[in-house]
């Protein structure tokens, strides 16, 4: 339930300010409430990232309407100049860690028509069937920790970020050995500088830009070894495919494999850990879907759009246009903040009420609609589907009992620790 948004005062209000992602759900639903309603483009100064140049502000895109308009045309609102972050990045640095999310056509539509064709109908029944295994092993060793234990584990560790994590390692043929790495790694790029992963500030660069290395370094390797034996995963096929006689590089198979990294695991894991912490505040909801596997396409739906795993993305104005009306300079840099548009009351009845049924649910948490649409978006709902029916059939008494320790990050919507007990566990 959000708080009441009349009460918001706007002006004390600060999207740079890393506290205010610290701050409980309600209250920074109640915020982006006060904005849809009184200022849907309300103009903030860029947050401070160490060794890169204060750039010239941003637009808050918060009304689910003017999200749609901008995602759907892309030739006025670039991905190019950078999609994952607000400052300007260096050129190789914006390709590097968003790799097809920060590129426009035509290239854009080449790499993804590469990599979508490596997405075959054979490839995806060999993971779905390794999905369930996941779950099914990754459950079994959480409750055989807690029986080690006192009976408790973490439910982000234990469960929520293995699930993605080896789904990905699986596809791309990431050997046992390197998946810690790519788990840590991966967690570094997707901070957002949160103190507790980086303690010094003026270290973030320099870790982001070292985890990266280490996780291109990987691909690099993997990438010469499938041109020289060619194996039945993700990454062989990316060496061999091709579109209109071009081949992806080793590079981007790298930068493509950071992106499955970030956004195909981080993201899922958020759902899941989220998803599992909504449940437990709705209770009534959780024992429907325990009840009811029929509900999971649509309970699924609800997760995402509750969770809004991606906070934002952005898009650059290429000319002088308007959004609905609304005039925007060529070169504005506009923040597309996909939960503000997930509790549009314009567009979803009762937003702040989590309703496992809900239906239509034309939410935005894999992006709206236009060419950055979510390309793993069927196999994050399948993940999402597994993981939660795997929940409920094999640790049914899975109970949170603590608080949660949010991720201070404005781009994520993470957890970083859930508590909980499993009941059964003497």
């Amino acid at each position: 339930m959000s708080l009441d948004a009349a009460a918001i005062d706007l002006d004390a209000v600060d999207l740079s300010d890393r506290d205010f992602w610290g701050r409980p759900p309600a209250e920074r639903h109640a915020v982006f409430d006060a904005l849809r309603r009184e200022r849907p483009f309300a103009f903030y100064a860029e947050p401070e990232v160490p060794l890169i140049p204060a750039g010239p502000g941003y637009y808050a895109v918060t009304r689910h309407a003017d999200v749609e308009t901008i995602s759907s045309q892309p030739a006025l609102f670039c991905s190019g100049q950078g999609a994952v972050s607000i400052p300007d990045m260096p050129p190789e640095l914006n390709e590097f860690y968003g790799s097809m999310i920060s590129m426009d056509d035509p290239r854009h539509a080449k790499i993804r028509r590469i990599v979508a064709k490596t997405f075959t109908p054979r490839m995806l029944e060999r993971l779905v069937e390794s999905v369930q295994q996941i779950a099914d092993e990754v459950a079994a060793e959480a409750r055989r920790k807690a029986e080690a234990g006192d009976g408790t584990i973490d439910v982000v560790a234990d469960f929520a970020a293995p699930i993605p994590l080896w789904v990905i390692c699986d596809m791309m043929g990431i050997p046992a050995e390197d998946r810690q790495m790519v788990l840590e790694k991966s967690t570094i790029i997707l901070s957002g500088g949160d103190p507790d992963l980086i303690a010094d500030e003026n270290e973030i660069l320099t870790q982001f830009l070292e985890a990266g290395g280490m996780l291109s370094d990987l691909m690099n390797r993997l990438a010469a070894e499938r041109a020289e034996n060619p194996r039945d995963d993700l990454t062989t096929a990316l060496v061999n495919s091709e579109v209109d006689g071009e081949k992806l590089t080793h590079q981007e198979i790298a930068s493509f494999f950071i992106l499955l990294c970030v956004a195909g695991n981080e993201t899922t894991r958020t759902a899941i850990s989220q998803g599992i912490l909504a449940l437990h505040e709705h209770p009534e909801q959780r024992a429907r879907w325990a009840a009811d596997p029929s509900l999971t396409p649509t309970a699924v739906e609800e997760i995402v759009r509750w969770v809004s795993p991606v906070t934002w993305m952005r898009r650059t104005a290429t000319q002088d246009t308007d959004v609905n009306g609304r005039p925007v300079q060529a070169g504005d840099k506009l923040i597309l903040f996909y939960g503000a548009a997930n509790r549009d009351p314009e567009v979803f009845a009762d937003p702040h009420v989590f309703d496992l049924g809900r239906a239509p649910n034309p939410h935005v948490g894999f992006g709206a609609h236009g060419p950055h649409f979510c390309l793993g978006a069927h196999l994050a709902r399948r993940e999402l589907g597994v993981a939660f029916r795997t929940l409920f059939d094999k640790l049914p008494d899975l109970e949170v009992c603590g608080e949660p320790e949010r991720l201070r990050n404005s781009f994520v919507n993470g957890l970083k620790r859930l508590p909980a007990r499993l009941t059964g566990v003497r």
